[in-house]
């Protein structure tokens, strides 16, 4: 059995067939599904979708793409959502962003993360091209009391053992699995298995041989034969451990 610990089954390219998109899925062996929220706008339909939909859990949260919105009344709103949610995500920094200041982004992403430590609850993190501060504002916030996931994880190996030891997971996504893809299997070759997990981020970053195709649960299996692949164990393997560490991280089971 796999977990997708990422898929943005509201997304309107998923959720008008969201029906045979989990048949293929379990077809497959996912089984489970996180959903991350992103903007306020889409926190009511999540929670619809995880009270209704078997295997489906919810995580609210403000991405920095959406950081200029951020404000107590939001925060306000988000701590009500929160009571029913698995995690606060996906929040983060992201500094490819031109249209959304970072510090909007650093004040949205620290308001959200003292959110998630008050609930005790664990994060999921977006981050590009900001590493170092948002390490920085991790160990600040103390984010290593909740944990949390380190989604589509983009950096360096020795990165990624900085995160570990801040009690965060690290995630692959089909990114991994790109014909010209050299970080990704190198991390994955390097972390060891109980620290990671798997994710489509569907509708987007769709595995090969899917690349260009809208992303979905079922193709998570392309990622874990990859990691499979570079660590030389089989998927079997890989799907009892990723499991568990989603089981553990999220507190399902």
């Amino acid at each position: 059995m796999f977990i997708d610990s990422h898929c943005h089954l509201d997304h309107p390219a998923l959720a008008a067939r969201l029906a045979d998109v989990l048949v293929s899925a379990r077809a497959v062996g996912v089984e489970r599904f996180i959903i991350p929220g992103v903007t306020p706008e889409k926190w009511s339909e999540i929670a619809r979708l995880a009270s209704t939909t078997e295997g489906v859990s919810a995580a609210f949260g403000l991405h920095p793409m959406f950081a200029d919105r951020y404000d107590d009344r939001m925060l306000d709103e988000l701590a009500g959502y929160a009571a029913d949610a698995r995690a606060i995500g996906e929040i983060g920094l992201d500094y490819a962003l031109d249209e959304v200041s970072r510090n909007a982004q650093k004040t949205a992403f620290r308001g959200q993360l003292r959110l998630a430590v008050r609930m005790g609850l664990p994060v999921i993190i977006h981050c590009r091209r900001a590493f170092e501060d948002l390490m920085q504002i991790l160990r600040e916030e103390h984010v290593r009391e909740v944990g949390g996931v380190m989604h589509a994880y983009s950096g360096s190996a020795e990165m990624a053992r900085i995160f570990i030891g801040e009690n965060l997971l690290i995630s692959f996504s089909g990114t991994i699995t790109y014909r010209n893809a050299v970080k990704g299997p190198l991390v994955a070759s390097r972390v060891a298995l109980e620290h990671l997990l798997l994710e489509t981020d569907s509708p987007d970053l769709a595995p090969e041989p899917y690349r260009g195709k809208v992303n979905e649960p079922a193709f998570l299996l392309e990622t874990a034969r990859m990691v499979a692949a570079v660590k030389g164990v089989e998927v079997e393997e890989v799907a009892r451990v990723t499991t568990s560490n989603a089981e553990r991280l999220f507190r399902i089971g």
